[in-house]
């Protein structure tokens, strides 16, 4: 990932953060923590949802010692094939906001190495990260996920496919280490405004193609 370079004038946030926070986030420190917040795309708040959800979506994300443990999960009504077809179409994520660019660039054997650009627009300020992938492929169980390049310090976890009475449930989990301290406000502010709505098009976009992943399992 690459984070853009910035002056280092202070940003002042409205009142939803903290005076600790408005005292000592830079733009340069907002900038270098802004990767840690987009790995976090298909995340939500730092608390379990209890919204109601057409896809039975849950998350939680909780804080470990260095970082955080993620975990989701939401039920498509697809088939099993059908709902590993989806995660490993790994160019076609570009559907999900943000993810501008999405390209495989090796594969051997189980193996598939792939390279994400992100555009985001967080607190006003426009985003733009690299990433690289490797996914190990468990077909029609799921995939196991670790970033070999970005400017996270680690950030790795699985996806995993389990029939349920409705059709597929899609299980999400990872760890991510930040490469900083991010403050706790910008996180839950991004986090509130954006993560749940995430899945929920991840889920949508699985139903509405099932007609199209359902070719590949032929």
């Amino acid at each position: 990932m690459f984070t853009p370079k910035l002056s280092s004038k202070k940003v002042s946030f409205n009142s939803k953060f903290n005076s600790q926070n408005q005292a000592c986030l830079s733009r340069n420190s907002w900038f270098k923590n802004a990767p840690f917040l987009l790995c976090l795309i298909a995340i939500q708040p730092c608390f379990a949802s209890a919204e109601l959800s057409p896809y039975d979506l849950q998350v939680t994300v909780a804080k470990s010692q260095s970082g955080f443990h993620i975990q989701a999960s939401y039920v498509a009504p697809v088939s099993q094939c059908e709902a590993y077809a989806f995660l490993t179409d790994y160019e076609d994520i570009k559907t999900i906001p943000g993810i501008v660019e999405s390209k495989v660039r090796r594969r051997s054997g189980n193996k598939v190495t792939v390279e994400r650009l992100i555009e985001e627009r967080i607190m006003l300020f426009p985003v733009q990260l690299r990433s690289e992938v490797e996914f190990t492929e468990i077909p029609n169980q799921g995939l196991n996920f670790l970033q070999t390049k970005g400017d996270s310090k680690s950030y790795s976890g699985t996806w995993r496919l389990q029939p349920s009475e409705k059709g597929i449930q899609v299980k999400y989990s990872s760890v991510v280490e930040p490469d900083s301290f991010v403050p706790s406000g910008v996180i839950e502010y991004f986090m509130k405004n954006n993560i749940r709505r995430t899945f929920e098009l991840m889920a949508a976009s699985m139903e509405r193609n099932r007609d199209v992943l359902n070719l590949a399992c032929r």
